[in-house]
């Protein structure tokens, strides 16, 4: 547990080499990462808090993308980080987005799964009626929910751990928490895309309903020099749903 930015994150740390930050969505945690993060800390040293009000760091205050981008430049100077490789997962790829177009010296890289710029005006009210269910109703009723919505019928029929492992994250979230990233959510608006020039990475799955491949194939056209990658059979938890395949196009983007 690190105090950043006056409140406490968990941060988890692996391997040696340039600065890579994994910055997961909401109802994630660190280990959301946990396939990408296994396979990436052979080559660099791997970052992944779990952000303010999610997993195991308390909501202190009002959340919203700009306090979630602040807490991780202050990580980046509490660990003497000038510049790193960024990934982000749906929400995290807003924040993500935000620190490369107004801190462009800190970001070397983004690879962004499920990627939007910001929610649509339906997703906003959904947004804000799920943060009352969870603190009306707790993380039970969300978690079974976005089991059925959120991933791909390839990956609840096939891949039932999976699916185990949504309900089991999403489940464990502190309501409050979730409730108070909900809303930062629903708040959430597009960083200037323009600014954007690092090497940048966008992945999403055929059966994505928050990062359609549609939606998708518009933000890489606002994001000069990005590119796209559509994964078959893949809903919108796609570090965990496509685990190889994620990890072979970030070999790829690292390496190739």
């Amino acid at each position: 547990m690190m105090r950043i930015n006056n409140k406490l994150l968990e941060v988890e740390q692996h391997g040696q080499g340039e600065a890579m930050i994994m910055v997961h969505g909401l109802g994630g945690t660190a280990n959301a990462w946990y396939p990408q993060a296994t396979l990436l800390a052979r080559s660099f040293q791997v970052i992944r808090p779990d952000m303010e009000g999610s997993g195991r760091s308390p909501a202190k205050g009002k959340i919203s993308i700009a306090t979630l981008a602040k807490d991780v430049s202050k990580l980046m100077d509490k660990l003497n980080i000038k510049s790193a490789h960024f990934l982000g997962h749906s929400m995290g790829t807003i924040v993500c987005q935000h620190l490369a177009a107004n801190s462009p010296a800190r970001v070397k890289s983004l690879a962004l799964l499920g990627p939007l710029a910001e929610p649509p005006p339906p997703a906003r009210g959904a947004l804000k009626d799920r943060a009352s269910a969870a603190r009306s109703n707790g993380m039970i009723p969300i978690a079974d929910t976005l089991v059925q919505v959120a991933l791909s019928a390839e990956s609840r029929v096939h891949q039932p751990a999976v699916a185990a492992f949504v309900r089991e994250i999403i489940m464990r979230q502190d309501a409050e928490g979730y409730a108070r990233t909900c809303e930062a959510l629903a708040a959430a608006k597009s960083a200037d895309l323009s600014k954007i020039k690092c090497p940048t990475l966008l992945m999403t799955g055929d059966e994505d309903g928050v990062a359609p491949p549609a939606n998708v194939q518009k933000l890489s056209r606002a994001i000069k020099g990005s590119k796209t990658i559509i994964l078959d059979g893949c809903g919108h938890w796609t570090p965990i749903e496509k685990p190889s395949e994620v990890n072979s196009a970030l070999m790829n983007f690292y390496f190739g």
